[in-house]
């Protein structure tokens, strides 16, 4: 374990979340459990899963054989949208906790929109609310929601999400959803944050990790351009979740506490957006194009 300890960023309803977390997305349930531990060895004390993962029991084993308080470790995971509706919502959490083995989640978040169905993602919502409500989970949001998006679910329900999880890194900064999402009070949580999907840039495939401006920066500090990305997020009051099962590289994203970057160098970072996206397409999803089906156990 390193000695560093990650600040704290406060949602809006008082509750705290550790500024950088740990990702299983698209982690192997036969490697989570080890790949969990190592982050919790590390330090980490945020864990971001989903049903959609397919890895949520294996993130709470790990998390039972840690030994760590439950108190001390903020765990949060995310609903499909095969599971929307108020009572197949409801539902959704119960199959959730009894995968993590949890009693009580931190933060439970809508995994996409569904804009053409959007009566389901606003009764999915108010499932969360009450759950909220009844103390079953301490906070509640979304991820890969679009501004009109928020517009719409703020028109129908009470409570203002606490997160938004969006794609964002150097490449794709989604700056117009920043600033609304800041705007309504809504923490940015970052998922892909150090850009993990291959870029054409300049003409030439390159990707973040490859950039001449960001391993200029990270050569001036002795840093990596992984560690330089995290920074920037951090710098500009986004929670980053980065993921990997590579031990070393796990520990290399969580040493980011000892150096800061300047004013001008936030600035360059924020100049490489080009625009695209690497993730889908959020108007685009649909329960036909992206169902899967969320087994019970």
């Amino acid at each position: 374990m390193t000695d560093y300890i990650v600040p704290d960023l406060t949602l809006n309803n008082g509750v705290t979340i550790p500024a950088l977390g740990y990702g299983v997305f698209q982690t192997p349930p036969e490697q989570t459990i080890a790949a969990v531990r190592t982050a919790l060895d590390v330090g980490y004390r945020h864990i971001d899963t989903a049903a959609a993962y397919g890895n949520e029991r294996e993130v709470g084993e790990a998390l039972h054989r840690s030994g760590i308080d439950r108190d001390q470790v903020f765990v949060e995971t995310k609903t499909w949208i095969t599971d929307y509706g108020y009572d197949q919502t409801l539902h959704s959490f119960a199959k959730s906790a009894g995968k993590l083995g949890l009693d009580q989640i931190d933060l439970l978040i809508l995994h996409q929109a569904l804009p053409g169905e959007f009566d389901l993602t606003i009764q999915a919502y108010k499932a969360l609310e009450t759950l909220l409500a009844d103390g079953k989970v301490r906070a509640i949001g979304v991820s890969n929601f679009m501004p009109d998006h928020l517009q719409r679910l703020l028109e129908a329900t009470t409570v203002v999400p606490a997160v938004n999880q969006i794609e964002v890194h150097p490449y794709f900064r989604q700056s117009a959803l920043l600033a609304t999402d800041s705007n309504y009070g809504i923490l940015n949580q970052a998922w892909s944050p150090i850009g993990g999907i291959t870029f054409y840039r300049d003409s030439a495939h390159t990707s973040t990790l490859q950039d001449p401006v960001i391993a200029d920066i990270a050569a001036t500090h002795g840093k990596t351009p992984a560690q330089v990305m995290l920074r920037w997020h951090l710098q500009q009051h986004r929670q980053a979740i980065p993921k990997s099962i590579t031990p070393s590289r796990i520990a290399e994203n969580f040493d980011i506490f000892d150096f800061a970057l300047t004013d001008t160098e936030l600035a360059s970072i924020d100049a490489l957006d080009t625009g695209l996206r690497g993730g889908p397409e959020p108007e685009r999803i649909t329960r036909e194009n992206f169902a899967l089906d969320i087994p019970e156990a």
